[in-house]
């Protein structure tokens, strides 16, 4: 049984997704947030889960508040530490201490549109898809090895909004599935790429692309 940690800073919907996937060999052992009134931890606490908060503002700084995170994450000697939706950026030092075992997903086809306000950027950039990516993370932001992408089309008349909506939609169908292939053991970091034993696929549902690597 891997034990997992689940990171998030408000709704929680892709911690959400992990949990309704009920995935084998998984157990979550914690919900954290930095934010104490996040919905996500009202969310998981209903359904029996353990939660905590280690609240960003109550630490002078970065280096200060991750210390104060890992020794709560530490506490429950997690296999696998989740970034979903955790809208922090963490410190090299955080990112070493979980190398291999902290992956996130990011709202862009990596490597494009790293960082803040993917979506916008992406319109703003005249591109006729989108998508998401799911990544072991490094002390560089956005930057790990990933594990799986899906993409989205960007439909004429587009907002931010309604194009983080369908997003959001193939977010919750990779990230499942990609914790599944950690869990199972199905992954390899070779360099900059992530080797899955589980057979590569590429198939469509609805308007979502979703490439397994």
């Amino acid at each position: 049984m891997k034990k997992i940690v689940i990171l998030i800073s408000g709704r929680g919907s892709n911690m959400q997704a992990v949990v309704n996937a009920d995935i084998a060999g998984a157990e979550i052992a914690a919900v954290i947030s930095n934010q104490p009134d996040a919905a996500g931890l009202a969310w998981a606490a209903e359904r029996g889960l353990t939660t905590a908060t280690v609240n960003h503002r109550d630490y002078a700084n970065r280096e200060a508040f991750d210390a104060a995170l890992m020794r709560v994450i530490d506490a429950h000697q997690p296999d696998l530490v989740l970034l979903a939706g955790f809208m922090r950026v963490l410190t090299a030092d955080f990112c070493r201490h979980y190398q291999n075992r902290l992956i996130n997903i990011h709202p862009s086809l990596l490597p494009a549109f790293t960082g803040l306000h993917t979506h916008q950027r992406a319109i703003d950039a005249g591109c006729r898809i989108a998508g998401c990516t799911v990544h072991f993370v490094t002390a560089e932001l956005d930057c790990g090895p990933i594990i799986a992408q899906a993409a989205v089309p960007i439909l004429d008349g587009d907002t931010a909004d309604t194009l983080a909506a369908r997003v959001l939609t193939a977010e919750h169908q990779i990230l499942p599935q990609a914790v599944a292939d950690f869990v199972s053991g199905s992954l390899k970091i070779d360099g900059s790429r992530v080797l899955n034993h589980r057979s590569s696929q590429i198939h469509n549902i609805g308007n979502t692309t979703v490439l397994s690597v």
